[in-house]
Formats: C-alpha cells, structure tokens, sequence
C-alpha cells in the first residue's frame, strides 16, 4: 500500500470514529468537540478503546463467562506482548453483535477501525493511553468474572461500587490526565493526579444514581449498594419495583450524596487542568458542569428516577450553559456556575 492509501486511510477512519462519538455518548462529544488537535483525536479515539469493552460488558445478553472471555481476548488485542488477532477476536464477538445494531455495537463491529487508527498514533500518546484502557478492560473482566454466577452485576457495598466506578471511569480519568499533563510542572501534574479520582468518580457515580432503571432492565445489572437496599427492606432484584420507590429513592439520596463528597476535587482538578495539546477548559468544565446540574434535579426529583427512569438537565440548560463557554469562561467563574447550577437552572 502506498503512503498516499495509508494517510487516506486513516483519515477516514479517523472521521468515522469522530462520527461514532458523536453518536455513543451526549458528553464526550460534547467535551471532544471543544477540544482541539491532537488532544481531540487521542480523547476520541481512547474513549471508543474504553467503549468497546464497556458495550461487551453491559450487554445482558451475553453470558459473563463468555463476557469475561471476550474481554481477556480484547486486552490481548492491546498488549504489545501477545499474539492477538483482531480477526479471532471478532469472529468470537460478533455471534453476540445483535442484527438491529445501535450506536454501541456499531463501534463493537468496527473494533479493527479503531485499533488501526489506535495504531496510526504516535508513540507517545499511544503508550500513555494503552495502560488505563487495559486496565479497564481488566477491572471489567474481573467484575463480570466475581458476578458470574448472578448473571449480572450486583454490587454489595459502597465500597465495591466505587471500586467499580474506579474501572469505569477512573481509568479514564487517568487517561486524560496522561494526556494533558504532557510538558507541564511537576508541581501542576501531581496535583491533577490526585483529584483526577475525584473528578471521574463524580460523574460515574452522577450516572449510577440516575440510571437505574435502564442498568436493571437493559444491562441486567444493580449498581446501588446491596447492604444500602437491604437497610431499606429492598431486594436487589426489586430494585424497580413500584412497592419499593420509596426505599430505592432512599438509597438514591445516598448515592447522590456521596457524588456531592467529590465535587471540591473535581473543582480544583479543573483549576489546575493545563491548556496545551489541543486541551481546553471548557471540555472539562462542561461535563463538571452538568453533573452539578443533574445533582440538583437528584437532590428535588429522586423519585423519578423509579418513576419515570429520567432525571437529567434540560435540553435548555445545557444549551444556555454551552452559550456560556461560547462567550469564554476563565476559571474564576466556575465556583459561581457550580453555585448557580447547584440552586437553579441555569437558563431560568
């Protein structure tokens, strides 16, 4: 192939798979669309790495024996040491690829796209981002295996779902902060290590608390703590029923306040996150930014969590707080949009 092909190529792949964020994931393409390059290619093309074996481990269709198969086979495709093949992998995978395919599977099926492009990276870059995502990919794999048995994830306690929350979204988190991170101070660097957790544990926990109904009834899965229904007369596998609202609500409430624990981390992660890369404030501060809005509507509205399955800012706040960031927002304002945020809606 000649180097003309190889460089067309990958551009195409490369604008399939900021097509594909755009369609997995409301907030991600949200933060990549305000990022610039090369930080938008390496944050696009590291979330759908994480995706892949995100999609394989939700998928209540899939047997977690089989799961866990597929997952170990995935991290192989990652690590530089094995002998992976892309084309074993997809042979196994794609018996569970369901024909009525959405946004999700799409990237599945099209997992050799992204480790080509993945490969098309230099090498800096690739190397920081190809141990969080093995990491995650190993985090999942080791749920999937521990829950084998239940045929879905049912977290016991709060401190097994924040281990979780760890594999999920922490290993981003990491990833991220790999990226951005590059040239800047010592001084700078480790501090956002340490409120990197913070940061990503905010908004995975922001999700758990909001998604119940779509993690039991889609993914087969349980994330609110066991030990926290159990103290609420709440079975685990009637987490949506209607007997228990006011018990699930509960537990909720509880969720959502250990969110809010993290939210003056996540705030200084933010304050001290470099703009060079191609990174900006704003794809950071956004998503920040309305998971401090959807904390609000959790902290008036929990019962429709059970309810209705739908609690999260409205279309017209996320807009009037995207206006915000067009007219530029510098750090100093983003305690006043937290507190703002926090009390009303923005747009009102």
């Amino acid at each position: 192939m000649t180097t003309g092909q190889t460089e067309s190529t990958t551009d195409a792949d490369l604008e399939w798979c900021y097509d594909a964020v755009h369609g997995v994931s409301r907030t991600f393409s949200i933060t990549i669309d305000r990022l610039e390059e090369p930080m938008a290619r390496h944050i696009c093309i590291g979330y759908l790495l994480c995706r892949i074996a995100d999609t394989i481990e939700d998928a209540g269709h899939i047997p977690p024996e089989t799961q866990t198969e597929l997952l170990a086979e995935y991290d192989r495709l990652l690590d530089p040491e094995s002998a992976g093949s892309v084309g074993a992998f997809m042979e196994d995978v794609e018996p569970w690829i369901p024909e009525d395919r959405n946004d999700d599977w799409e990237v599945v099926a099209e997992t050799p796209r992204v480790l080509r492009t993945f490969e098309s990276l230099d090498e800096e870059p690739r190397e920081i981002m190809r141990e969080p995502v093995r990491e995650l990919v190993d985090g999942m794999a080791m749920f999937t295996d521990r829950y084998a048995t239940e045929g879905g994830l049912r977290l016991q306690t709060i401190e097994e779902l924040e281990e979780y929350c760890w594999y999920a979204a922490g290993t981003v988190g990491t990833l991220i902060t790999g990226l951005v991170a590059r040239g800047t101070s010592q001084e700078r660097a480790t501090e956002m290590r340490e409120n990197a957790r913070s940061f990503a544990l905010l908004l995975q926990l922001v999700n758990i608390a909001k998604d119940v109904q779509d993690d039991y009834h889609e993914e087969n899965n349980v994330y609110l703590p066991a030990e926290w229904l159990a103290a609420e007369d709440v079975d685990v596998e009637a987490v949506t029923d209607e007997a228990h609202h006011g018990g699930v609500t509960n537990v909720i409430n509880r969720v959502t306040g250990r969110a809010e624990r993290y939210l003056d981390d996540a705030q200084r992660y933010l304050e001290v996150v470099p703009e060079q890369h191609g990174n900006r404030l704003s794809a950071w501060a956004i998503p920040y930014l309305l998971a401090v809005g959807t904390l609000r509507e959790l902290r008036e509205r929990p019962e429709d969590v059970v309810r209705e399955g739908d609690v999260k800012v409205s279309r017209a706040e996320v807009f009037a707080l995207l206006q915000q960031f067009e007219e530029g927002v510098s750090r100093s304002r983003l305690e006043e949009l937290r507190r703002t945020m926090s009390e009303r809606p923005l747009h009102q």
